[in-house]
């Protein structure tokens, strides 16, 4: 099967362009572009694609608020900015709201290629630009900052709810659970339940006093 693709920019085209490389490849399907966070959020269920290329800087709807909210609706989409922006406030903000991977727009364009591959494999993929612009404390760190959502999942799963229950109370799907679940001991280097818990009790997450790093 090939990895199905979307496209989110609102310049036609940048879109174009990266839907002429991509559909030069046989292993990969471009299923639709759009304009708009919003257009893609409208279709995401549809459309299921694999992976999304989304720009950050868009009218209406920025790329940050678009990712939270397409893994929202699809927590196995993965999403993979392409900016022009290399400053580590951008690339570290994209990361910490769930995207798998930052590409800048002016890569060569075998390595939109190799990204996608590689956050298709459930890695992160930051290109070179991208990582020499990280400062050494927070390209080498090996906790990432919880989003908002996980955050909550966090506090939901340290009370010891189940993931049923904490989909009924956060009107989102097991899956979506269980997906916010995997992140959040990835990124805090947490492998047990018991272990989430415990972290959340060290560091006030119960008492709503704690940072999420």
């Amino acid at each position: 099967m090939p990895i199905r693709v979307a496209i989110v920019d609102d310049h036609p085209m940048v879109a174009e362009g990266i839907q002429a490389i991509l559909e030069s490849y046989d292993d990969i399907e471009v299923a639709a572009t759009f304009s708009s966070g919003q257009a893609i959020l409208d279709c995401v269920m549809e459309l299921a694609p694999d992976v999304i290329l989304l720009d950050l800087n868009m009218p209406g709807m920025n790329g940050l608020t678009a990712t939270e909210l397409l893994l929202e609706l699809r927590a196995e989409t993965r999403i993979l900015v392409l900016s022009m922006h290399d400053s580590p406030e951008y690339i570290t903000t994209a990361l910490s709201h769930g995207a798998m991977g930052y590409v800048l727009k002016d890569v060569p364009t075998e390595e939109i290629k190799t990204a996608i591959d590689t956050v298709m494999t459930g890695q992160r993929y930051l290109c070179t630009g991208a990582k020499g612009s990280l400062i050494p404390s927070e390209n080498e760190t090996s906790r990432d900052t919880l989003t908002e959502r996980e955050q909550t999942v966090l506090l939901q799963l340290a009370k010891g709810r189940s993931n049923k229950d904490v989909a009924a109370a956060l009107d989102i799907s097991v899956r979506t659970v269980e997906t916010h679940r995997k992140n959040i001991k990835r990124k805090l280097g947490i492998s047990s339940t018991a272990g989430l818990t415990r972290y959340a009790m060290e560091h006030g997450v119960l008492q709503g006093t704690g940072s999420f790093l």
